[in-house]
């Protein structure tokens, strides 16, 4: 199981050192030129809509036809994962669904903090590469923080392949050079939970207690038989 918290401090890592390394400022112009119809999604799932803008062009290159969820026809109903969704009456319904309704559950997610939005994104497209140990081209394609490695299809991982579309780090960036009203807030950890301490019981007195006393008493009579 991925530790989502390491992924994140990894992710945030990452992001502080990337540089993008392919001119996405075309793409980046036209994601933030329909800030309004994401901000429709974000106003009903709580997802940024810079986030939302990014999953649009990694699904479907930005399409209005094709559903956020896997890139199929909204008006259909879809047959890649994940399946059986629609068909829906426009674009932001197949949008809201795919946020609210399928996994990873984005609109469930609480930490917009820049490290655990690009943990969510992975998390879009799935945790094959941060269970390698590798960067997930779907975040990091188009910076110096990936060089190769692909899953070609469902379970086949490529060490040599290129994702050849641009990821979803480097198209923020480029975003907030253009709008500077995109911003992340800070980082949200869920904490490891302290193990609760033993309560003193009769097999297990407090220390310097009565019973503690008499217990050693007990023992060291059993001990001499």
């Amino acid at each position: 199981m991925t530790d989502t918290n390491a992924l994140t401090i990894a992710n945030a890592k990452r992001w502080a050192a990337a540089r993008v390394t392919r001119d996405v400022s075309a793409i980046a112009r036209a994601l933030v030129k329909a800030r309004e119809r994401y901000r429709t999604v974000e106003g009903r799932t709580g997802v940024p809509w810079a986030i939302i803008a990014v999953i649009h062009m990694r699904e479907s290159s930005q399409s209005w036809t094709r559903s956020l969820a896997q890139g199929d026809p909204f008006d259909q109903v879809s047959v890649h994962v994940p399946a059986g969704r629609g068909p829906f009456k426009s674009w932001e319904e197949a949008a809201i669904d795919a946020l609210v309704n399928c996994a990873p559950h984005a609109a469930r997610w609480k930490d917009w903090s820049i490290g655990g939005a690009l943990t969510l994104l992975e998390q879009y497209n799935g945790l094959g590469y941060a269970r390698r140990g590798v960067p997930s081209p779907y975040v990091w394609a188009g910076t110096d923080q990936y060089r190769a490695g692909k899953y070609v299809r469902d379970g086949v991982y490529d060490p040599q392949a290129v994702d050849r579309q641009p990821g979803c780090a480097g198209l923020l960036k480029a975003m907030m050079a253009i709008d500077p009203t995109i911003s992340f807030t800070d980082a949200v950890l869920t904490p490891v939970a302290a193990a609760e301490p033993t309560r003193p019981s009769v097999t297990n007195p407090a220390k310097g207690s009565i019973g503690a006393f008499i217990a050693s008493i007990f023992n060291a009579i059993f001990k001499r038989k």
